[in-house]
Order: C-alpha cells, then structure tokens, then sequence
C-alpha cells in the first residue's frame, strides 16, 4: 500500500509540474520547426519570407533567452501557421 501511494505522489507531482515544461518544450520545438523550414527543399520561400522568418526566430530566440517562454511560443506559432497557410496555397504561395 507504501508503493502505491508513493507512485501516485510522483505520478501527480510529475503531472503538475509538466505544464511549466511543456511551454518550454514548445517554444525549443517551434523554433525548430521555423528552422527546419528555412532550409528545407520542399518549401519554396521568397526571400522576404526567409527573412520574416529570420527575425522572428531572432525575437522568439531573445524572449526564450529572457525566460518569457509564453512569449516565444506565441511568436513561433504565429510564424508556424503562416507557414501552414502558404503551403495550402491559401495565401498564393506555391502554384
């Protein structure tokens, strides 16, 4: 009975605490992502987008430096949808 209720304690103090790393989490995983797709073959970005993205990532990249993790994963997710939208052709990217 000592282990179960020793489990649920580090199980519940495990899930209480995963919120304050899942922003963290996000922010490093979207900023992989913006990266990943400035050097990717399969997206075809103009070269002001690739520069849009640049400085976004620079921005989300000082806010991650800040500790303002709230900050870079709105950011990041903000550039990551408008990625999204120009691969579906909604915004007349590719043709």
């Amino acid at each position: 009975m000592k282990r179960t209720a020793l489990t649920g304690l580090l199980l519940s103090s495990a899930l209480l605490a995963s919120p304050v790393f899942a922003a963290d989490d996000l922010c490093g995983s979207n900023l992989q992502t913006i990266k990943d797709a400035q050097v990717s073959t399969n997206v075809n970005l103009s070269p002001d987008l690739k520069q849009e993205l640049a400085k976004t990532e620079a921005e989300a990249r000082a806010a991650q430096d800040k500790g303002d993790k709230k900050t870079c994963v709105e950011i990041t997710t903000q550039a990551i949808t408008q990625l999204k939208n120009i691969g579906s052709g909604s915004e007349g990217g590719n043709r």
